[in-house]
């Protein structure tokens, strides 16, 4: 079966989703026990709601001035995508078969190229967000074979359905960070997985990442 491809308003839903890892929060459920994980049970859960509380607040107080100033937006973005999101797992993820074997250089250069890609064609959406929102961690719980935690949540919209929103986080280093993030139930890293399969099964990974960064090649939202 062909797997759904992120319109446009999911693919911007989804960048601050990742930015935001979350929103203020109604209420966390009781969190089941991480496997193999070191952090605290029920931490990832916590790294949400703390992140989201300082990046949502900011966005509310200087978005006059991330309006009027791009590159500070940019900067802000940069830094706590940094912060929050796995970029060179989430890209080996991405990679797939392709990057069996490729050195680290070769998946940072992608997951950089990626990265830039998304943040310049949709980084300014954050600016719309609306932070009104309120959100609800349903769950936390273990992943199979012990690859970190799902943290399970939902986007409540005044009048509107709501939104589900998974984040997927593994421990590294002691801190939790997020690898993949599954909005309505399509997931980041399957999206462009499926998007990125033939032009690598054509080109080197330096290649790509190269059309990326020159604008040859954008990373598809669907429409």
């Amino acid at each position: 079966m062909k797997a759904r491809s992120m319109n446009k308003p999911l693919l911007s839903l989804f960048i601050a989703s990742a930015l935001l890892v979350g929103a203020p929060v109604l209420a966390v459920a009781q969190a089941a026990k991480p496997a193999a994980a070191p952090a605290a049970q029920g931490s990832a859960s916590k790294l949400v709601l703390d992140s989201s509380t300082r990046i949502l607040t900011t966005l509310e107080q200087r978005r006059a001035e991330f309006r009027s100033n791009p590159a500070v937006l940019k900067q802000f973005i940069t830094g706590e995508f940094n912060r929050m999101f796995d970029r060179d797992y989430a890209a080996r993820l991405v990679l797939g078969v392709h990057g069996r074997g490729a050195s680290e250089a070769d998946v940072k250069l992608f997951s950089d190229a990626l990265a830039d890609n998304l943040m310049a064609r949709y980084g300014t959406s954050l600016l719309d967000f609306n932070t009104k929102l309120r959100v609800r961690v349903k769950s936390e719980s273990a992943l199979p074979g012990g690859r970190g935690v799902k943290v399970s949540s939902e986007m409540l919209r005044a009048g509107g359905e709501p939104i589900p929103v998974d984040y997927l986080m593994r421990n590294v280093g002691g801190q939790w960070r997020v690898f993949d993030v599954m909005v309505e139930g399509i997931s980041y890293v399957q999206t462009f997985k499926n998007q990125f399969d033939a032009p690598l099964r054509q080109k080197s990974i330096a290649q790509v990442a190269a059309d990326l960064r020159a604008g040859k090649m954008q990373a598809n939202a669907g429409n």
